[in-house]
């Protein structure tokens, strides 16, 4: 970004904070056959912290995703990350019997973390009773998107068509969802219908506000359709949501997991520095009724003469 935008985005977002990071917290976890590590950030000072819960992409852990983890921490959130089953950190083997429903321990993952609030609390220096259960958010990238949209709502449907279980948490009432994948069935290609029976979301049910990132240029080797895919969670859920398309952007958004990862393709900090604003812009008017964050962002990207993306809401 240009020094102009920079300037911009603290503006709207502040100063960023100092931050303290502790990893890992080990919760206990029965029959998951490994305890779950969690990483837990937060500004060193400031009370009634929102909650966000990250669920990371395929073969990531708690230590990815820093762009977005490290700039909310610093700007007013609590981010706690879980290190799913898939981790390369694990090196689970693909014939692991567990391997076939680790998109439903995922789930189960960030509903373990809330359950576990007062550990994770406990466990950072200083961060006793300065939480607000009240406001908690779940986020993620890519599977982890899925993961996370679980908790919003979505399910999955049957090989009949019939929606599974309702794995939705009262206890989240928002969500940003960055490259989630669209619909099931007939928009799958061969490979991922055979592989990945999970891939067939319902979002009938996805009431939770939520923000949906998309790229248009995320040509997905799992569906025969394009990068509108990516915008199905946005068209086919009800209730009150908002959809931000990246121009130029590819699976990993400009680099959100991290910089210089092999993983992305599209590299831009520019991008990602507009993820960071815009993401934590809509969590705070989720969070705080007024905050003006929100309206102020999106006048911002909207009144640029070479906008990155445009946003729709509904």
């Amino acid at each position: 970004m240009s020094e102009s935008n920079t300037a911009n985005t603290r503006e709207i977002t502040g100063a960023p904070a100092p931050v303290v990071s502790v990893k890992p917290v080990v919760l206990s976890a029965p029959g998951r056959g490994e305890d779950l590590q969690v990483r837990v950030s937060a500004p060193v000072s400031g009370r009634d912290l929102p909650i966000v819960v990250f669920s990371h992409g395929y073969g990531w852990s708690m230590d990815g995703y820093a762009p977005l983890a490290d700039f909310w921490a610093a700007h007013g959130f609590v981010v706690l990350q879980p290190t799913h089953l898939d981790s390369r950190t694990l090196g689970l083997p693909a014939d692991d019997p567990r391997t076939p429903l680790i998109w439903r321990t995922r789930v189960e993952d960030l509903k373990r973390v809330l359950d576990e609030l007062d550990l994770l609390e406990a466990a950072v220096p200083g961060l006793g009773g300065r939480l607000d259960r009240t406001r908690i958010a779940v986020s993620g990238h890519s599977w982890g998107a899925q993961t996370a949209s679980m908790l919003l709502g979505a399910r999955v449907l049957d090989s009949e068509g019939a929606p599974g279980e309702d794995m939705s948490d009262p206890r989240v009432t928002a969500g940003v969802l960055l490259a989630l994948t669209g619909r099931g069935g007939e928009d799958l290609s061969p490979f991922a219908a055979e592989h990945f029976p999970f891939m067939n979301p319902s979002f009938d049910g996805m009431t939770t506000p939520a923000l949906v990132v998309a790229g248009d240029q995320d040509k997905s080797a799992l569906s025969v359709r394009g990068p509108d895919w990516f915008t199905d969670p946005y068209f086919l859920s009800p209730g009150s949501k908002t959809l931000l398309t990246l121009f130029g952007a590819e699976h990993s958004l400009g680099g959100i997991p991290g910089q210089s990862v092999a993983e992305t393709t599209d590299e831009s900090p520019a991008r990602v520095a507009l993820i960071q604003q815009l993401t934590w812009a809509f969590l705070r008017s989720a969070f705080h009724r007024g905050d003006p964050g929100w309206l102020t962002a999106r006048s911002a990207l909207e009144q640029s003469p070479r906008p990155l993306g445009q946003i729709q809401s509904k």
